[in-house]
């Protein structure tokens, strides 16, 4: 039985991992979290009764707490989630990012070389660090075209700027010293148990309570969409299937402006859950625009081909499905988004600098 180490596996990512893991695998995992604000044990709730699931509350960047759970855990592997990710909070307060994001990466790197050299024959030879990044790395896409496992790295802020540093120190590390390695980098993720900052939740949460639903701009900046769980199955697949010292783009093929997108939110839920407050017409009454943030990148679209051709991955749920499967998780789990934002964060917009 194998053992995988996620760090990360409280978040939003990390947990849809976890829970693909131990409700469809055999394998065990151990789930290394700091628990910040947007790392939340109750998505793991599902799974964390299981005896092939353990979890270590540490803080990637305390290297000799980490290089303990290598040496009490002894994992097969390890798949590097753990990051600050939020583009607005990026931009009032950076150095939480490079601290995380890059210094953190670096600790695991050193930590998973030392372990990885005390290893010996098959284990050895299997050892794998996934690094999961991003399509932000590749900057901003012109109206034509799609970021390729080749495309030259041009982040504009400082989120994606730490975690094209942090890709870049793992590529260092498999260069220097042979450390194997597979990189990831993904289009926007949606689906159950999304943090409400970002766009899809927020949009859902805000509509039920008749609260504006707040577009940066003219709402044209496109993104591709990628269903959580299909980002589940496809991390599985390149960490068991990947070529070493290789990067693979995951998307989702759902390039859907963000005005579009809360449109559809608002077409589902005026069907779902018509009773809407303050006797709207139409939940996209509440649409408002606001300022654009900094630096916002006007265009992401990913090229999955490279995937698709060598390990046969492509995603099940396409943009229609997956979120009205996202929508109806929101209205049956009112409860959980009530105790996520009983903590600090309160839907407010975040990056705003005066």
């Amino acid at each position: 039985m194998k053992k995988l180490l996620i760090t990360g596996g409280a978040g939003f990512i990390g947990s849809a991992v976890i829970r693909h893991l131990i409700e469809n695998t055999d394998y065990q995992v151990v789930n290394l979290d700091k628990l910040t604000y947007a790392g939340n044990l109750e998505s793991l709730a599902p799974v964390s009764d299981s005896d092939r699931y353990a979890f270590e509350q540490v803080d990637i960047c305390d290297g000799g707490e980490v290089q303990r759970v290598f040496r009490e855990h002894r994992p097969d592997a390890i798949m590097h989630l753990a990051a600050e990710s939020h583009v607005d909070r990026s931009i009032d307060g950076p150095a939480d990012f490079i601290q995380t994001n890059v210094v953190g990466t670096t600790v695991l790197l050193e930590a998973a070389r030392g372990y990885w050299n005390e290893l010996e024959g098959a284990a050895k030879a299997a050892f794998r660090f996934h690094h999961v990044s991003t399509d932000e790395v590749y900057g901003d896409l012109g109206p034509e075209g799609l970021f390729t496992e080749e495309t030259p790295y041009a982040p504009s802020s400082p989120y994606s700027a730490s975690k094209a540093s942090s890709d870049h120190m793992v590529r260092a590390w498999h260069r220097t010293y042979g450390l194997p390695v597979v990189i990831t980098n993904c289009s926007n993720n949606y689906g159950p148990y999304q943090f409400p900052e970002k766009l899809i939740p927020l949009v859902i949460l805000n509509a039920l309570e008749g609260k504006p639903l707040p577009i940066y701009g003219k709402g044209d900046q496109v993104r591709d969409w990628l269903y959580v769980d299909d980002h589940a199955r496809a991390l599985m697949r390149v960490l068991e299937q990947g070529r070493d010292g290789q990067t693979y783009n995951i998307g989702g093929h759902n390039e859907k402006t963000n005005l579009e997108v809360v449109h559809g939110l608002c077409a589902i839920l005026d069907r779902k859950r018509p009773r809407r407050p303050g006797g709207l017409a139409s939940y996209a009454d509440l649409i408002t625009h606001v300022a654009d943030r900094p630096g916002h990148d006007l265009r992401y679209a990913i090229d999955a081909g490279k995937i698709q051709r060598e390990l046969g991955w492509t995603p099940q749920e396409t943009f229609d499905t997956g979120l009205e499967k996202t929508v109806d998780w929101y209205l049956e789990n009112s409860r959980w988004c009530q105790r996520v934002l009983d903590g600090s964060y309160r839907r407010e917009r975040l990056g705003v600098i005066e």
